[in-house]
């Protein structure tokens, strides 16, 4: 009886392997050797795909990008409802995916998913009226907001041991180990007070532009 064919090796298999190395272990984990090895396959094989681990971690970071809902810019949505639903989405993503975070936070560069992204939301902005200098800030501004978002838990840095925090040090400290076990109400919280803080602080600039700002 024939053997089962292994699958061929693709980039996308590439990707979908070092993404699962990257959610698990972190992007050190990411190496030829490790991928060939995933994927039953020899090192040399993965350079007809990819050049070096650089380009793979590239790759796997626009995968993320991809996730990312870009509806809201194309329904008719007023700017700020937008921005709202958009952020929402891309935080969602980078939630899935922390690790991947640092490879992200470098900028778009060539990868396809991160430029159409970075195209949807000046795009959007430019049309619903901000100047493009404007537009170019609230993309960057926004980026930030997000991917630190995403980096790591507010809430989850502080431990769950009462003792910890004692008040002669730390006075203000006092409810401080309850913050872990509920680090998702928090987080979300955060998250959530800050969008409104920036959308609002946003409106009011937008409805202070000059009717003509050209």
């Amino acid at each position: 009886m024939a053997r089962p064919r292994k699958p061929l090796l693709s980039r996308a298999r590439i990707v979908e392997a070092a993404g699962a190395l990257v959610d698990s272990e972190g992007l050190e984990a990411v190496s030829t050797r490790r991928l060939a090895a995933a994927l039953g396959v020899s090192g040399p094989s993965l350079y007809n795909h990819f050049r070096t681990k650089d380009e793979i971690l590239e790759a796997v970071a626009d995968a993320v990008s991809a996730r990312v809902d870009l509806s809201m810019f194309e329904d008719c949505r007023d700017w700020r409802r937008a921005l709202h639903a958009w952020a929402h989405s891309y935080r969602d993503a980078l939630s899935d995916h922390p690790n991947i975070v640092p490879v992200l936070a470098r900028g778009p560069g060539r990868r396809p998913a991160g430029l159409r992204l970075a195209d949807s939301v000046f795009g959007a902005m430019t049309e619903a009226g901000w100047p493009p200098a404007h537009a170019t800030r609230i993309g960057a501004l926004m980026r930030y907001f997000i991917l630190g978002s995403a980096v790591a838990s507010f809430a989850g840095g502080f431990v769950d041991d009462e003792t910890a925090y004692d008040p002669a040090d730390y006075p203000h400290l006092g409810q401080a180990h309850l913050l872990a076990e509920r680090h998702r109400e928090v987080d979300d919280g955060a998250f959530e007070t800050g969008l409104a803080a920036l959308l609002d602080g946003l409106t009011l600039q937008f409805e202070a532009l000059p009717a003509d700002p050209d």
